[in-house]
């Protein structure tokens, strides 16, 4: 029988939440080769391979222990303040990089998006798996770093993997809301970047941001990236702030504002995103 030259192909995504779960855990095979494939891709053809995942953090601390250090004098006095922050680098190298990959996911695998069904939420979340990876060799790095400046406080150490999750959901919600965005407006691709620069000096990772007054901090909590850093602190350094536990809840507050709703805008460009690419 030949097909008529008129004849559409339909990709119909799961209706129900429940289904849509069940497809994910039946492709994760396809989830585990587009994570891999990124992940050898990144450092193919380096010198240096995954040590880059340890000089980066490292060159962007000097460039911040230099402004926020010696410029602007921000630096805590009692903490060593590369140290400091190098522990707030590790989470916003993850959140960023995850954001400038994730809203081009779409976009860049096109192609296979017309062609064949699979859940669409694996592209971005694959994304993520490759600054994962930079992220746990900066912590082992981070780790060594603490040891051998008789920092390690290992009570503190043990709520590290808690706050490694919700910056890990963090990504995931905003890497949601923005490759389905890229996909509706091509422009958004070229704003993350420039978001993402001014977001390093917004968040607290050259200073505190109990620097602030009391009544602007929970304006600046609304910032979900400045609990998780200062979480990352209280774990690796011990930093801790009358008004640390409200200010993380907000932030795990919009954190989780941000998952949901991206994860339901994400869910219905999914059914148009074949047409829109």
């Amino acid at each position: 029988m030949v097909d008529s030259p008129h004849s559409q192909i339909i990709i119909d995504p799961c209706s129900t939440q429940k289904d849509y779960l069940k497809e994910i855990v039946r492709y994760r095979e396809l989830f585990y080769f587009l994570a891999w494939r990124d992940i050898v891709v990144r450092y193919k053809q380096t010198l240096l391979g995954i040590v880059w995942a340890v000089i980066r953090p490292l060159l962007t601390m000097a460039v911040f222990a230099l402004v926020f250090g010696k410029i602007a004098h921000l630096a805590p006095e009692e903490v060593n303040y590369p140290i400091f922050v190098f522990s707030a680098l590790l989470p916003w190298l993850l959140f960023a990089g995850s954001l400038i990959d994730t809203s081009g996911s779409l976009v860049s695998h096109s192609d296979m998006i017309s062609k064949i069904y699979f859940p669409r939420i694996i592209l971005p979340i694959s994304e993520i798996m490759v600054h994962l990876v930079d992220f746990s060799i900066g912590l082992i790095f981070l780790l060594f770093l603490l040891f051998f400046n008789g920092l390690l406080n290992l009570s503190t150490l043990l709520a590290l993997p808690l706050f490694t999750a919700l910056t890990l959901l963090l990504c995931v919600g905003s890497g949601l809301w923005l490759s389905a965005a890229s996909a509706l407006y091509r422009d958004i691709r070229f704003i993350v970047p420039f978001l993402v620069q001014f977001g390093a000096f917004l968040s607290p990772v050259g200073y505190s941001s109990f620097l602030l007054s009391e009544n602007s901090q929970w304006i600046y909590f609304l910032n979900p990236m400045a609990g998780m850093i200062e979480g990352f602190r209280w774990c690796c350094l011990g930093i801790y702030h009358p008004h640390l536990v409200w200010g993380i809840a907000l932030s795990c507050l919009m954190n989780a504002a941000l998952l949901l709703t991206g994860f339901r805008f994400f869910r219905k460009t999914e059914r148009v995103c074949a047409d829109l690419l």
